[in-house]
């Protein structure tokens, strides 16, 4: 069973399960640390240490079973349920989260997005509704979902968070360009699209000297 996983652990999770996958559809059924570590760009210790953190388990010689280490990974994510999600803000970057459809592969399944635009609204369909944000309080409870996202202006970002959370929703996927606060009892993923520039510029600077 495993115990305690550092935030930098979390963030490579996804990036094991990927590669595991990967490997799967390949037909490969064994890897070792090394030829792991040489596909992710990281040592076969590195490799070793972080699946004996997550609780993943391999032999001595043999390595690790690809199936059954992307099984346990999908589990340690949460990835063996499905999740429902709701999107408040159905412009461009909110109809392409909810018709991406490897999020629907993984269990990630939009039930509905809300907005202010008329037209927006008048756009959604049956399978993808698009409901006014002023019903917001009465719909959620019937759409069962667990994770909100945020594709909003920074100044109605705050508020339609904490109206999730008095909703019930517990997990926040926030594109708005604003750090949000949140209780403790909920889980708040940000993604400020400015940021990851940022480090992209930083990079290119520094590989020109």
């Amino acid at each position: 069973m495993a115990g305690y996983i550092s935030d930098a652990v979390i963030r490579r999770l996804p990036s094991y399960y990927r590669h595991l996958r990967e490997l799967e559809q390949e037909g490969i059924l064994q890897i070792s640390s090394q030829e792991l570590g040489e596909r992710m760009g990281l040592t076969p210790s590195q490799i070793r240490q972080d699946i004996n953190t997550f609780g993943g388990v391999g032999r001595q010689g043999f390595g690790y079973q690809v199936q059954a280490l992307r099984e346990h990974i999908r589990s340690t994510m949460g990835l063996d349920r499905e999740h429902r999600m709701v999107i408040i803000g159905a412009g461009r970057m909110g109809q392409a989260i909810a018709n991406y459809s490897h999020f629907a592969r993984d269990g990630f399944i939009t039930v509905a997005l809300f907005d202010i635009d008329p037209e927006r609204i008048r756009k959604g369909t049956p399978e993808l509704p698009v409901y006014p944000a002023e019903e917001m309080e009465e719909r959620l409870p019937g759409l069962q979902a667990d994770i909100g996202v945020l594709v909003l202006p920074a100044d109605a970002a705050q508020e339609t968070l904490e109206l999730l959370y008095r909703m019930g929703i517990r997990a926040v996927w926030n594109f708005a360009p604003v750090d949000l606060h949140y209780p403790r009892d909920m889980a708040v993923v940000n993604m400020h699209l400015s940021d990851t520039l940022h480090i992209l510029s930083y990079q290119m600077k520094h590989m020109e000297s």
